[in-house]
């Protein structure tokens, strides 16, 4: 008998590839959209249009606020597992969508745990967390007991989230792991992220398509990882003897002003940084054209300024450790952006 996963946002950058990774390891895989009024598939569109669609593969429109929709869907399938990864995941929305933020991240999350619990289902369950939790803590190298300093409303929102996972695995006896998971990136990144909106952006200006890019704060640093690998880590946290919480993370941090000065070398585009502050500008050093400015609307109200992630706990239980470099990230991110812009 094959096992039944289900995936809340599943045409979300991680939620196409753990469903390919699940329909790899021949489990029936069952996934949430959200529906709007344009299609939005696109990073599923490879799956629809296989031998696996409405066969081991199958898709529901509906959303984490319609918890009479959640509780039949879930009703329906028995899943085997659950990998809730549909959020509002944007930090600086959050500010502007406070409410629907909390509603979809939050009260989304509690509406799972009810119909599982309701249901007295036998169900793993898997809950998306997130770095964002640490906010500016103190603490160089953060894990799994680092304190929670969140600070957005994003932050906030997952914070309940986690919390009310840890309470229905302590008091109702379901297995329910959390996954606190560290930046992570592809080539499916929405352009809406900063590291999407600098390798296509970068791509843009190679190709005469663009001016510049703009950005907020360059000097936040972050840990980032792949997605495909990270994904990964979801399915091995589930497939632990018992459930617990897991950081996943590359245990290295790097700037965005980094981040744009790897992409813009690997398109073999020389830079240089002057000014400071608001007016800090970096030009191609070619032409002396300016080609990344600062703009005051992309920082945060309030800024998480560091983010680095121990994977100490993970590696030892569960033998997932990274294996690309940010350098080889950016490549892959490039190369798509690439293809994607050139024709």
């Amino acid at each position: 008998m094959k096992k039944k996963a289900f995936i809340t946002g599943i045409n979300g950058q991680d939620g196409s590839y753990l469903a390919e990774l699940l329909i790899e390891k021949n489990y029936v895989v069952h996934g949430t959209i959200r529906k709007s009024s344009t299609f939005n598939t696109e990073r599923i569109d490879s799956i629809i249009s296989s031998k696996h669609y409405n066969k081991d593969f199958f898709l529901y429109y509906t959303d984490l606020i319609d918890a009479h929709g959640i509780y039949n869907l879930i009703n329906k399938i028995k899943p085997d597992e659950i990998y809730n990864l549909a959020a509002q995941s944007h930090v600086h929305t959050s500010f502007d969508l406070p409410e629907y933020t909390t509603q979809i991240n939050s009260l989304g999350t509690l509406k799972i745990l009810d119909a599982v619990k309701n249901l007295k289902l036998k169900t793993k369950i898997y809950q998306a967390s997130t770095s964002e939790l640490y906010g500016n803590t103190k603490v160089k190298l953060q894990n799994e007991k680092t304190p929670f300093e969140p600070r957005s409303p994003y932050a906030i929102s997952k914070l309940y989230s986690y919390w009310i996972a840890k309470n229905y695995r302590e008091s109702h006896n379901i297995f329910l792991s959390n996954g606190i998971l560290f930046n992570h990136e592809s080539p499916r990144r929405n352009e809406t992220f900063v590291t999407k909106k600098i390798t296509s952006g970068a791509v843009k200006i190679k190709l005469g398509i663009q001016n510049k890019i703009s950005l907020g704060n360059i000097y936040a640093k972050r840990d980032w990882g792949y997605a495909p690998e990270y994904v990964f880590g979801m399915w091995k946290i589930l497939q632990h003897n018992e459930p617990d919480d897991f950081v996943i993370a590359t245990g290295k941090s790097y700037s965005v002003k980094e981040f744009v000065e790897k992409t813009f070398k690997y398109l073999d585009i020389n830079i240089v940084w002057k000014g400071k502050g608001y007016n800090e500008k970096a030009y191609n050093k070619k032409n002396n054209k300016v080609i990344v400015d600062i703009d005051r609307k992309y920082f945060r109200n309030t800024e998480v300024n560091f983010l680095k992630g121990s994977n100490l706990k993970i590696k030892k239980k569960l033998n997932w450790y990274p294996k690309t470099s940010l350098d080889k990230i950016i490549k892959i991110m490039v190369d798509s952006d690439l293809i994607k812009y050139s024709n």
